[in-house]
């Protein structure tokens, strides 16, 4: 029997296989806080590579962990062991033509999200997912961690996107599952199934996406809110008054505001009001005879007149409305270039934000007097990216990162609400499962896993653990 790195180079070829200082650039997450240093990196060109791959790990007992853009926050796409296969779909970039009558297209799992919206800006069509790590995140990985961003309010989550798929199976099958139909009834959904499952199940190779005609206008507004609760009050509102026309409602707190202007260069803020909450407001339409400005302006009117708005202004070209939403998407580096942080990703329901956000501060104000909170995320769906950073002068949390973890997701599953909003589990969150979903949810997933992954070599220590995998790779 020949050796597995000697199996898979015939597998792969010169260019499919990196080993040793080639692969340590794909050997740690994101946040630089997970991975080892795998027995190397595959790169296979086509399904047919990725399959023989899979049969080779299986053959010889390797871990396969599917890596998209390696831009994850739980580290759900590095290696824990060595002896552990790192799978890259970055050279399967390919993008069909888009079907427009149908609405859909047919790519494959290492493109690039941003490359997928430049390629459809000529056919007037978009892909409507958004999110701050668009110039690297890669289909397959948004796939596998279910992700949602700024626009799911109103377009739906990664899983509401995907028509079909095509999925490597742990003993190297390919499910041909590549319909491009939103109504299929023929049984259990299992494009959804791996939707969210973190390459724990199967490798996506292709996938069918949902698409959507390109806005002909749209109207945006930066406002300032007394308070959360009237930021909550005023989305209420703006869901009733702008109904289908309502693309994004995103909020981001003062402290935010304040180190994203400290850190990023060339961002300016341009209302004469400062305020402890800010929102941004988006609404869009595909016919231009839909009076956006004049509904967006009427809600204004009604905001100020309630005392919930303090100020706003409405965007008068597209360089200004990018400039609102640079102010919201900045809030991430803003936040990481003024030192240590922690990150938590919850979701409640989208009424309960405001009383979360004051629970929430209680919470970690009894844990570290002092801690700076910059709580901002999508008001729409509820999803609130609580991040802190230690108090004034300090430069760390003194260790008390896993109390504010523990505390923040018991708050979020009291109010109905989760720990793991649209980041996934990774192996970052598995403990926090364990407490706060109750027994019968998380053996369902285990038997799941252990149905589909017997030998448990996809991406194992990721999502949940079954008795084999803990046996097996522990």
């Amino acid at each position: 029997m020949a050796d597995p790195v000697s199996a898979l180079q015939a597998i792969l070829g010169p260019k499919g296989w990196l080993s040793g200082a080639d692969a340590a650039s794909y050997q740690r997450d994101w946040l630089n806080r997970y991975g080892v240093a795998p027995l190397g990196v595959a790169r296979p060109a086509t399904t047919s590579e990725v399959a023989g791959v899979v049969k080779t790990c299986l053959e010889f007992g390797l871990a396969v962990v599917p890596q998209g853009g390696n831009t994850g926050l739980c580290g759900g796409a590095v290696a824990e062991q060595p002896n552990a296969v790192i799978l890259s779909l970055s050279r399967m970039a390919a993008i069909g033509e888009p079907d427009r009558d149908s609405g859909s297209i047919v790519v494959e799992a290492g493109v690039v999200l941003a490359a997928l919206h430049e390629a459809l800006e000529p056919h007037g069509l978009m892909f409507p997912l958004h999110l701050g790590a668009e110039g690297s995140a890669r289909i397959g990985g948004l796939i596998g961690t279910n992700a949602g961003g700024s626009h799911a309010f109103r377009y739906g989550m990664m899983q509401d996107l995907v028509l079909g798929l095509e999925v490597v199976m742990p003993d190297g099958a390919i499910w041909d599952g590549m319909r491009a139909v939103q109504k299929d009834n023929a049984g259990y959904q299992l494009r959804k199934l791996f939707c969210g499952a973190e390459g724990t199940l199967g490798i996506v190779t292709r996938a069918v996406l949902r698409l959507h005609p390109t806005p002909r206008q749209q109207a945006s507004a930066l406002l300032v809110m007394s308070d959360f609760a009237a930021a909550v009050s005023f989305g209420a509102f703006l869901r009733g008054e702008a109904g289908e026309f309502l693309a994004g409602v995103e909020f981001f707190s003062d402290l935010g505001l304040q180190l994203a202007l400290k850190h990023v260069p060339d961002l300016t803020y341009q209302l004469g009001v400062r305020g402890d909450v800010y929102l941004l407001v988006e609404l869009a339409s595909g016919s231009t005879r839909v009076p956006l400005d004049e509904i967006l302006n009427s809600a204004l009117e009604w905001g100020m007149e309630q005392a919930l708005v303090l100020d706003g202004a409405l965007a008068t070209s597209g360089a200004h409305r990018a400039q609102f939403w640079r102010l919201r998407e900045e809030q991430p580096e803003g936040q990481r270039l003024e030192g240590e942080q922690l990150k938590h990703d919850i979701s409640v329901p989208p009424g309960a934000i405001a009383r979360f956000i004051e629970a929430g501060a209680k919470v970690c104000e009894d844990i570290l007097p002092g801690v700076r909170i910059n709580p901002f995320g999508h008001l729409g769906d509820g999803n609130i990216h609580y991040n802190l950073s230690p108090p004034e002068g300090h430069a760390d949390f003194g260790g008390k990162a896993v109390a504010f973890a523990d505390a923040l997701s018991a708050l979020a599953t009291e109010m109905g609400g989760s720990f793991a909003a649209e980041h996934g589990l990774g192996r970052a969150k598995i403990a926090m499962a364990d407490r706060n979903r109750g027994p019968v949810e998380r053996d369902l997933m285990a038997r799941l896993k252990a149905a589909l992954d017997p030998e448990g070599i996809m991406n194992p220590g990721i999502l949940v653990r079954s008795r084999l995998e803990r046996k097996t790779f522990e």
